[in-house]
């Protein structure tokens, strides 16, 4: 049976460099705390989070530097556009996240925001370890040589 894809479930931005600089250990998905016209905004998808970070600050995690649009229609009572938004995690995702990025030197990398089924916004957050430059050049021959590799196959068969 064919899955329908649902309306509600809608990607609104997504950070593609992150895998390039970036080691992803594992990620997590976390609640966005939000006012009404940055909801409003993300329905247009009319964000960027390709230079934030997220932080373990005050026994809580924050979304720092992305950047929602403002919305046209809220004039008096819009958002800032780039404030410090509250990420929602349980206590025990928190505490692990703290002790990843303190002892273990890792960083907390947005990679896609969106809205899940039931239209609830959500952002898909990756523990990384920075890669160097000779990991991206690596990274780089790999992607280049299983594309050569795709395109001799193709013409050999």
């Amino acid at each position: 049976m064919v899955k329908k894809s649902d309306p509600n479930s809608k990607v609104i931005a997504e950070n593609r460099r992150a895998r390039f600089d970036y080691a992803i250990e594992e990620d997590l998905e976390a609640g966005i705390m939000l006012q009404g016209s940055e909801v409003k905004a993300l329905r247009a998808a009319q964000a960027n989070i390709a230079e934030s970070y997220a932080s373990v600050e005050g026994g809580e995690l924050w979304l720092i530097n992305c950047y929602i649009a403002p919305y046209g229609q809220a004039d008096k009572f819009g958002h800032e556009e780039r404030r410090r938004r509250k990420l929602l995690v349980s206590r025990r995702e928190l505490s692990r996240l703290w002790n990843e990025t303190r002892r273990g030197g890792m960083t907390l990398v947005p990679l896609r925001m969106y809205f899940n089924d039931r239209g609830i916004a959500k952002l898909k957050i990756g523990i990384a370890k920075g890669k160097k430059t000779v990991d991206k050049r690596d990274t780089q021959k790999q992607r280049d040589w299983a594309r050569d590799k795709q395109r001799l196959l193709k013409q050999h068969s």
